[in-house]
């Protein structure tokens, strides 16, 4: 049965070497428990569906806003490049929450978070994580689809001037989305400036970090930290991504035998916000596999769209 306990979540902030996260918890303490990682440019808010079903099914889960991002506080650094943003950053202060739960968590990254994910499973022993659950990322990307994604963050310095604005911009970058986001949805994306006008809610700084000036020369450290991840992981891939490729997938599949992998085949590299029904089940599914014990690599054991969904 479907736990009762609500799905409602608690805020908190988090402290890590040099600033604090905004943190959401949701879920029975004792739950087995996930930790969810957005990508570059997004916030705790990508995972709100997942998790909140998943809570409610018992599971212990833990969302939050990586530094310059959303509710999180950005570097007093900025731009420049000796104190600005940089990946080992952000791959200490996902180790810290990791490290700060009752349990090793199952990690499910996105894009950047789940980059960090194998930077953490590859070169930390023991590995913070009980498994590894990547969304529409691998240690290699297509550079086109990359650079598509930043041109849109770049695209709008000046912001907008009103949520109708800004849902209109959103629907042409996303045409795979049905319905428009409305104000209350994209209150948590924009801040208001003392202009008047709506921005992002990101750091502009972030786009002089070296995840996005020099992501590129990352590409051989994350290739030779898959290779020594132990623990179990699941690719999730979007059909349509531009960004996660057969090439890349068939690569990283040779440098992680015992992963598995599941393609959605109508999603793109928004898997999670494309597909969220498939994709929270497919999430379940790995976890009630975790749960028994399977071996590496095996096959995710059938399931039932109609059964009542229940954390392991």
């Amino acid at each position: 049965m479907v736990s009762n306990i609500p799905a409602s979540p608690a805020i908190s902030r988090f402290p890590t070497a040099d600033l604090r996260l905004a943190v959401e918890t949701r879920g029975p303490e004792g739950g087995p428990a996930l930790l969810f990682a957005h990508g570059f440019g997004q916030t705790r808010g990508a995972w709100n569906s997942t998790a909140a079903a998943l809570a409610q099914a018992g599971c212990r889960c833990v969302s939050f806003d990586a530094r310059g991002h959303g509710e999180s506080e950005r570097m007093a650094g900025g731009a420049d490049s000796r104190t600005g943003y940089h990946m080992d950053q952000f791959a200490d202060d996902l180790r810290r929450l990791a490290a700060a739960q009752p349990q090793p968590p199952i990690l499910v990254g996105a894009s950047m978070g789940g980059l960090l994910g194998i930077v953490l499973a590859g070169e930390v022993r023991p590995s913070p994580f009980r498994a590894l659950v990547l969304v529409d990322i691998t240690p290699r990307w297509e550079t086109a689809g990359v650079e598509r994604i930043l041109a849109f963050m770049q695209a709008h310095p000046h912001g907008f001037a009103n949520y109708a604005e800004a849902a209109e911009q959103i629907a042409a970058y996303l045409p795979q989305r049905r319905e428009r986001k409305s104000e209350q949805q994209l209150r948590p994306l924009l801040r208001e400036g003392a202009d008047g006008r709506l921005r992002w809610h990101w750091d502009p700084a972030l786009l002089a970090g070296d995840l996005v000036q020099e992501s590129e020369r990352y590409q051989p450290r994350l290739q030779a930290a898959a290779t020594k991840i132990e623990v179990p992981v699941l690719l999730l891939s979007g059909a349509r991504s531009d960004v996660v490729s057969r090439a890349t997938v068939d690569e990283f599949l040779q440098l992680v035998p015992h992963a598995q992998h599941v393609e959605l085949p109508h999603a793109t590299h928004m898997v999670a916000g494309d597909a969220n029904d498939a994709f929270t089940r497919e999430v379940v599914r790995f976890a009630q596999n975790l749960a028994l014990d399977q071996p590496a690599g095996a096959s995710p054991a059938p399931f039932d769209r109609h059964e009542v969904l229940r954390c392991p």
